[in-house]
Formats: structure tokens, C-alpha cells, sequence
């Protein structure tokens, strides 16, 4: 008989539905399995439900038409279900009907059992590969399982990418085989369909993060250091500029976010991403920008280039961009940083060393010699083994435009261990700020207190520690690097 061994199980609750997650790593499977049961539908439920979708469907449907919206639909199933169940369940009270109504809506409207996976918020990725295979999941804890959920056939997962595609004004067909899009709770979508993906269609989710990293969560999942952190808030409190860089699911985009805990209330911030990403504290004044793809006649498309430039005539002391791509983006976001704002981005770099040829080689291209309006660059890294991120480097950028890496990532220790002492922010912070040395260093270590203090009173909430920053820069004045 075949040995299983139960690595970890959970309940969801997705609309009144209850789900027993567990997963499981069967002896001779080389990956653990994450499945999936619904604990309060019964068998015999499940099969009365299915006969008054049919009944439903060959009567109700017949007054549906193709203008209808998603909503629309949904409110004629709702409505023609309830007198089906008030027939076949007569004793069942509103809240039971309100399950078995939710359940039917997202098992035949809806993305089926794909939703019980959305709605785990322990999972950063949903994957169909095809209808042969299951969904796979990518969990935060175990990385990549596969899942007890099948896909009935390739039409359903071409419907799936149809009906994404429709509620965000885009298509995917035959023609356009290929489509990046975004649900209404923010999570990215790429789809693609057969013969271009040679197996079957694919629908790849990435979730959104509904609770947004914060840097009391870094610190206690020893993603940073305490020295790292305070080294980051001493940059972000006096408006130096930081790109963070890493690899695909390194942790890019979490990085930014703890960045911005660090953010004053008192300054204006634009934020510009293809989708939105960075969640930040509601006490800050903060304008978040999308851009958004060509209609399929090619018009109404808004490039990260228009948001840019749009963005300087904002009046913004603080930009963030969700990724750096091209040289036209690149050059005015630096034009930004020399005229006195200060920008946070992200790149796809494996090393600071990396970054500085990623940035002076085609397809950004930039002279050498302008990179110094960076003061910093955090490097993030997932091993791909366990699923740890980490903050593998932190590094000074000098005034020749070379990276000088102050704090690097120790695989043996699990340590983020300083290496070089600082001079170029160190030089910048006492010509512009006129604190010594042993001033900075001081100030450094009062950050890590109140760190630490957060940490100790469990404060993960990013609305929370958005006050706290508030409170903290009442006492503490900032001081604007250079610029105008």
C-alpha cells in the first residue's frame, strides 16, 4: 500500500462553503499534492444541485442573450435557482440556500474550484497547464504542489481566458493567442492558447497580495536584517533614490512595499505599474497610476513612458515604478532623480554588479556616468530549493557609477552580514545634513530599536506602521539629498 504523510492541513471558508485543504507527500510522487474537499455539500447535495443546474439551464437560459453582462447573468441564475431549491429543499433555511445558490454560481458561472484556490492566501501562483494534467498551485510555505483539481476539457479553459479577457475590455482568440490581463481583485493573468502552447491552453494567476508585505514581516521572516532595514529607512528618510533588483518571484515588488512603509505622510507619491502591485498606507498622500494596453482597433493604449512623464507635471516628491524597462523610461525617470525626486523602482538583475550592466546595456542603455543618482541597490533572491526569499545584497552606488556592496547574504549563517563600511552615503548625508559619522551610526541604531520595538508589539498591519512612521518624523525632520 502506498505510504502518504499529511505535511500540513487548513480550513477555508469561500462564501459560506467550507474546504478542508491538506497536503500530502505520497511515497513515490516527487512533489506533495494539495487538495482540495468540501466538507458541507454532501455527495447526494452535489448531485441534486447538479440536476437543478440542468433543469435551470435547459429552461432559464433560453431568456439569456449575448449582451447580457457577467451581473446580469448572474442575477437571472440566482433568481431562477432559488424557486429550483425552495422546490428540491424545502426545509433549508436562508443561509443554506445562500451556500448552495454561491456554490452553483461558482461552479457554473464562475471559475469552478479555481476560486476555492483564489481564495487561499496561502498560495502566489495558480497554473493550468492543460486539461490533461492538474492545476498546479506554487504555495508560499511549499512551494510548487499539484493539486487534486482537473480541468473537464480545453473548451473550459479557453472559456475561463474569455470570460478574464471580456471583463478588462480585452480578447484572446486564435488570431491574438496570447493575453496578459488582470482579475477585478488585482491578480495578473497570462493566458495562451493551443497550438501555441503545444499541449493545451494555459491560464498562469499570479495573486494578488491582498495583505501587503510589510517590513515588520520581512524582519521576522529574516528576509532582511535589522541593520539592512535601517540602513534602507536612513536612504528613504532622506529621499535617496533605490532600484531593487532580482530575479522573476525574487520579491521585487514586496521589497517596494516595505520601502514605502518608510514614506513620510507629507509628501506626494505617484506609483506606476502595468497593474497594481504596492499597497501602501492610507494615511499617505499617495496617487497610484496604471497604464493600460491598445483596444483591438490599437487605440486608448497608455505606455509607462505617457504615466512617467505625465507624472512630473504632478508635482510628486516620491515616484515609484513597478519595472524598469526601456532606455525613453530609464532616462526620464533619471532626469526626475537629478532634478531633485526621488524614485524607487524595480529591475530584473541577479546582482548589484548585474544591475549596472543591465542598466548601461541595450535595451535601457544608459550613460555610466548619470547612474549615481542612485544611492541605493537591494538585491532579493528566492532559493529555489526551499522558497526563501532574502535580501541577498545591499549595495552603495559611487560617484564613478560602480556598485560597492556594504551588506551580502550569508547561505551558511542565513545572515545578511555587512562587509563594507559606507562612503559614498555616508559623504552625501554629512555634506548635506552635516551629521558625523558616529551621528549617522546613532541614528541607525534608534531605528533599529524602533524595529525591533514593532516587531516585539507584533505591528504587521501597513496601516498601523504608517502612523507609527508619522509619529516618528514629528520628532525626527527630514532633510532632502541635492536636487532642487
Amino acid at each position: 500500500m502506498e505510504k502518504e504523510k499529511i505535511i500540513d492541513t487548513y480550513q477555508l471558508n469561500v462564501n459560506d462553503i467550507v474546504v478542508d485543504v491538506s497536503i500530502k507527500l505520497k511515497e513515490d510522487e516527487p512533489v506533495p499534492t494539495y487538495n482540495i474537499f468540501i466538507t458541507n455539500i454532501s455527495d447526494v447535495t452535489r448531485i441534486i444541485l447538479e440536476k437543478i443546474r440542468d433543469e435551470f439551464v435547459s429552461e432559464g437560459t433560453k431568456k439569456l442573450t449575448e449582451e447580457d453582462s457577467t451581473s446580469n447573468i448572474q442575477e437571472q441564475f440566482k433568481e431562477g435557482i432559488l424557486k429550483l431549491l425552495a422546490k428540491y429543499f424545502p426545509d433549508a433555511d436562508r443561509k443554506t440556500m445562500d451556500m448552495l445558490i454561491n456554490y452553483i454560481l461558482q461552479q457554473n458561472i464562475g471559475f469552478g474550484n479555481l476560486d476555492i484556490l483564489l481564495n487561499d492566501a496561502n498560495l502566489e501562483e495558480i497554473v493550468i497547464n492543460n486539461a490533461k494534467e492538474p492545476v498546479w498551485v506554487y504555495h508560499r510555505r511549499f512551494g510548487w504542489l499539484k493539486t487534486n483539481i482537473l480541468i473537464p476539457n480545453e473548451s473550459r479553459i479557453r472559456h475561463y481566458s474569455t470570460i478574464i479577457g471580456r471583463d478588462v475590455g480585452k480578447e484572446i482568440t486564435i488570431l491574438n493567442p496570447l493575453m496578459d490581463a488582470h482579475l477585478k481583485t488585482g491578480d495578473r493573468v497570462n493566458a495562451t492558447l493551443s497550438p501555441i502552447s503545444s499541449k493545451g491552453n494555459t491560464i498562469t494567476i499570479r495573486k494578488f497580495a491582498v495583505k501587503p508585505w510589510t517590513i515588520t514581516a520581512f524582519l521576522k521572516e529574516k528576509t532582511i536584517s535589522y541593520e539592512g532595514a535601517a540602513l534602507i529607512w536612513l536612504a528613504v528618510q532622506h529621499e535617496m533614490s533605490i532600484i531593487v533588483t532580482g530575479g522573476t518571484a525574487s520579491g521585487k515588488t514586496s521589497m517596494l512595499n516595505v520601502i514605502a512603509n518608510f514614506f513620510p505622510p507629507n509628501q506626494r507619491i505617484i506609483s506606476i505599474e502595468d497593474t497594481r502591485e504596492v499597497m501602501l498606507p492610507k494615511i499617505l498622500h499617495w496617487v497610484p497610476l496604471e497604464t493600460r494596453l491598445a483596444n483591438p482597433e490599437g487605440k486608448g493604449g497608455i505606455q509607462m513612458l505617457d504615466l512617467i512623464v505625465n507624472s512630473l507635471r504632478m508635482r510628486p516628491d516620491r515616484i515609484l515604478v513597478g519595472e524598469i524597462r526601456r532606455r525613453a523610461e530609464a532616462e526620464v525617470l533619471f532626469e526626475a532623480m537629478h532634478t531633485g525626486h526621488s524614485v524607487y523602482g524595480t529591475l530584473h538583475a541577479n546582482n548589484a554588479r548585474e544591475t549596472i550592466t543591465r542598466l548601461t546595456s541595450p535595451p535601457i542603455d544608459l550613460p555610466k556616468q548619470i547612474l549615481p543618482a542612485i544611492s541605493l541597490i537591494v538585491v532579493q533572491h528566492i532559493n529555489r530549493k526551499n522558497g526563501r526569499r532574502r535580501t541577498l545584497q545591499i549595495a552603495e552606488m559611487l560617484p564613478n557609477g560602480d556598485p560597492r556592496v556594504l551588506m551580502q547574504h550569508n547561505p551558511i549563517k542565513d545572515s545578511l552580514d555587512i562587509i563594507n563600511e559606507p562612503l559614498a552615503i555616508l559623504e552625501t548625508l554629512n555634506l548635506y545634513t552635516g551629521l558625523s559619522k558616529s551621528e549617522i551610526y546613532a541614528d541607525m541604531q534608534s531605528k533599529i530599536a524602533v524595529l525591533k520595538w514593532m516587531v516585539s508589539k507584533n505591528v504587521s498591519d501597513v496601516n498601523n506602521i504608517g502612523l507609527i512612521m508619522s509619529k516618528y518624523y514629528l520628532n525626527k525632520p527630514l532633510t532632502k539629498i541635492g536636487g532642487v
